[in-house]
Parts: structure tokens; sequence; C-alpha cells
């Protein structure tokens, strides 16, 4: 399988030690199989922190799923599991992870999820309605790795500048 990583640099080495740690599925490294998507955060990246904007091929071997490592996989779509995940990860106060996985594919968080977790905290919404407000809209999906392990499945094909 194809993944990209938008970026305004090229990455020799994954360093998971760089990764955020308020992010979707925490502190890791992320691709998605929408190319669009990446080349889209790969010039959102070069306009706010400079450099030129990037994206790097990656192919996943498929034996990742028979390989032994922690995996979750979420729906395309929202749900309040993906839901909660996410506001868990994003609020994360310590520097240990929330979870102990190796990969989690699932749906990007977006401004409108964003939105909704902001209404959530503020008791507007619980998880439930905040989830079924976004069922309808289509949400990017993303390949998160998190460990040195899960890494040995993700092979850089090339380099382009976009």
């Amino acid at each position: 399988m194809t993944l990209y990583h938008g970026t305004n640099v090229d990455i020799e080495t994954i360093d998971l030690k760089q990764g955020l740690r308020n992010k979707d599925f925490g502190k890791g490294f992320y691709v998605t199989p929408d190319k669009t998507t990446a080349v889209r955060m790969a010039q959102k990246k070069s306009r706010l922190f400079g450099g030129a904007p990037t994206l790097i091929t990656y192919e996943l071997d498929e034996t990742f799923r028979q390989s032994g490592l922690s995996i979750k996989v979420f729906p395309e779509k929202a749900c309040v599991e993906w839901f909660l995940f996410v506001d868990a990860n994003r609020n994360n106060k310590d520097a240990a992870p929330v979870h102990d996985y190796d990969i989690v594919i699932g749906p990007i968080a977006n401004d409108g999820v964003v939105l909704q977790l902001t209404n959530y905290h503020e008791g507007i919404y619980t998880p439930e309605q905040a989830a079924l407000l976004l069922q309808d809209k289509y949400l990017d999906q993303q390949y998160y790795f998190g460990t040195e392990r899960s890494l040995r499945f993700l092979h850089k094909t090339n380099v382009e500048t976009v």
C-alpha cells in the first residue's frame, strides 16, 4: 500500500522523538493514503515553517497485519470511540502516551472535529452527539506509527518537491 507524508524537509530517517505529543493518535509518525491530503500538509508546513513543500512516498509492507504488532483500526467515519480517543491524545498532559498501540489507523481530526471537541468540552454536546454530527463529514484517513518496530514495515520510495 502506498502512503504519503507531507512536510517541509526530506526525512532521511524517521525519528519518533521528533513527533508532537498532542496529535490525534499521540506522539508518532503520520502518513496518509490520500496524496492530495499529504500535498496540502506539505504546503501548509512550508508556509508556516519555511523550507520547500515536500512529499515523501512510502510503501507499507502488508505483512504488518500478521506481525504481532498492536494495531487499532477505527471505522472510516467518526464514531464515539474514535472521538474520545482523539480527545484523550490531544489533551494528554503527561509525557506518557495514552495508549500502547504500535499502529493506529483512522480519520484525521479536521477543523470540524476540533469544533466538536470544543463543544464537547464546553458541555454543549455529549461525545455521542458530537460523533453523530460528524457522521456525514468526509474525514481523510491517517496511519500512525508509534514504535520503532512498527516503522520496519514502512519503506521510503520517493521524495519530491510539490
